[in-house]
């Protein structure tokens, strides 16, 4: 089972230069990064998880650029996003970094899909919140067209299209593995099987018994069983849970790093070195 990390990286946290680089040499399979464009102050969306909301969240680095520089000093190094917020993005401008950061990593790149939790944040994307899932799946279509090897036109429910259009470069594999990231339930298991190769579960709870139902989805779409991936995320390890993960058929782990400095971030990712 590969072991990779996610961090919230700010300004003020360790270079992701030097994690990077750190990671690799431990043996570390990726490293995703999470995205807020900007955190509106009138807090109307509490925070999920409860209480203030952590302060990185407001100064989390752009991912896409940050991997960009990830990608340059590490030759094996998985890049993730975990998750672009994909209805705040024009989709043709998005598809064109996706592809580019691909190409030039030689086919590192895992897009980490979701939809968000804070509405004042979306809506100043223009984004409707009770349609965001269905913006959601056009937007990937769209870019599954541009993707594409030949000139596909693409024409959504909710206002994006494109037309036919030459566009280079592609994704080195012809598209980069996305993964759907949610709570389980039936709504978000069909769209993961519809249109992604597996679900990013945050934590990694209840998977035992969302396991099944996901795979039913899977199958009733057609998918082929063992093609389904299955990527915790921000997990906090023990041997117990790493292991559990494991029988469950988890070929992926995605471990929480602290937004730390780089004495307390090189200090957990030592502790973690024992899981790689």
């Amino acid at each position: 089972m590969r072991i990779s990390t996610t961090i919230f990286l700010t300004d003020e946290t360790i270079s992701p230069v030097r994690l990077a680089r750190e990671l690799e040499q431990r043996g570390f399979a990726g490293l995703y990064l999470p995205e807020h464009t900007h955190i509106p102050v009138s807090r109307e969306t509490p925070y999920p998880a409860g209480g203030e909301l952590p302060r990185e969240y407001a100064r989390t680095l752009d991912p896409l650029v940050t991997l960009g520089q990830a990608a340059a000093v590490t030759e094996h190094l998985g890049l993730g996003t975990g998750i672009t917020l994909i209805t705040q993005h024009d989709p043709i401008v998005l598809a064109k970094q996706i592809a580019t950061l691909d190409h030039l990593s030689g086919g590192r790149f895992t897009l980490g899909l979701g939809f968000g939790w804070n509405r004042e944040e979306a809506a100043d994307h223009g984004v409707d919140w009770f349609t965001r899932r269905e913006l959601g799946r056009d937007r990937l279509d769209l870019m599954r067209a541009l993707w594409a090897p030949g000139p596909t036109a693409y024409e959504g429910e909710y206002g994006d299209s494109v037309r036919a259009s030459e566009v280079w470069p592609k994704p080195a594999g012809g598209a980069p593995r996305v993964l759907l990231g949610g709570a389980a339930g039936p709504r978000l298991f069909a769209q993961i099987a519809a249109q992604t190769d597996g679900w990013m579960p945050i934590g990694g709870r209840g998977l035992t018994e969302s396991l099944p139902v996901l795979r039913e989805a899977w199958e009733k779409a057609g998918r082929d069983p063992d093609t389904l991936q299955l990527v915790p995320y921000a997990v906090l390890p023990s041997p117990g849970k790493l292991a559990h993960y494991e029988e469950l058929g988890c070929e992926e782990v995605v471990l929480q790093l602290p937004p730390g400095d780089e004495r307390e971030v090189l200090e957990v990712l030592d502790g973690y070195a024992r899981y790689v």
